[in-house]
C-alpha cells in the first residue's frame, strides 16, 4: 500500500513562500535529495525549503542580516559549513510563530545574493520584513586616487631574441659539421 503523505499545518505557507521565490528572474526548482524542494537560479540554490507534510524549514543566504536573524530562537547557523558563509536555518512547527513577511525579505536578500548580477539588475526595491519595497543598498563608491596620475615613461627598446644574420650562419654550419661528425663516430671499424 502507498503511504498518504499528511498534511502540515504549514503547508499553505510552505506553498506561498515556494511561489515567492520562484516569480524571481531565472528561479527554478531544484531537488537534489529527498526532503528538499529548493529554489535555485541558474541551479545555484539560494533557498532550502522543506517538503509538504513535513514541518516548515528554511535555509536563505542572509549576507547583511544573518547576525541579526540567529538571535531569533528559531534559526541557527546551517549545518555543513555553510553558517560560515552567512547561511540561516529556521524550523517551525506552530503556523502561528511565523511571520511569513521576514522569510519573503530573508528569500529576497538571499535571492539578491546568489543570483548572477545581470539578474539581479533586473529586480527592483529589496522586501523588507514588513512586506513594503526598501531602496536597493547601492554598491560602495570606488575610492579614487587623490593623486594625479604620473605619466608613464616611454618604453625601453627590446633586444631583439634573434641572433644576427652572421652569427646564425656560423651556427648553422657548426651544427652541420657536428651530424657529420657524430656520424663518423657511429660507424663501426
Amino acid at each position: 500500500m502507498a503511504k498518504t503523505k499528511q498534511k502540515s499545518p504549514t503547508d499553505g505557507i510552505l506553498a506561498e513562500l515556494r511561489a515567492f521565490g520562484l516569480a524571481y528572474p531565472g528561479a527554478h526548482l531544484k531537488s537534489p535529495w529527498p526532503g528538499h524542494m529548493d529554489l535555485a537560479v541558474n541551479d545555484k540554490t539560494f533557498t532550502y525549503l522543506s517538503v509538504e507534510g513535513e514541518p516548515l524549514g528554511i535555509s536563505c543566504k542572509l549576507p547583511r542580516s544573518s547576525e541579526m536573524a540567529l538571535m531569533l530562537p528559531f534559526c541557527k547557523p546551517t549545518a555543513y559549513g555553510l553558517g560560515k558563509s552567512g547561511w540561516v536555518s529556521a524550523s517551525f512547527e506552530d503556523p502561528a510563530e511565523i511571520d511569513v513577511a521576514m522569510l519573503k525579505a530573508w528569500i529576497d536578500e538571499s535571492y539578491r545574493a546568489q543570483a548572477p548580477k545581470k539578474l539581479a539588475a533586473q529586480l527592483g526595491a529589496a522586501v523588507t520584513g514588513d512586506g513594503a519595497s526598501a531602496p536597493a543598498p547601492r554598491p560602495p563608491a570606488r575610492a579614487r586616487s587623490t593623486t594625479a596620475a604620473r605619466p608613464r615613461a616611454p618604453a625601453k627598446p627590446r633586444a631583439s631574441t634573434k641572433p644576427a644574420p652572421a652569427a646564425r650562419a656560423r651556427a648553422q654550419r657548426g651544427s652541420r659539421r657536428g651530424a657529420a661528425d657524430r656520424s663518423a663516430r657511429r660507424t663501426p671499424r
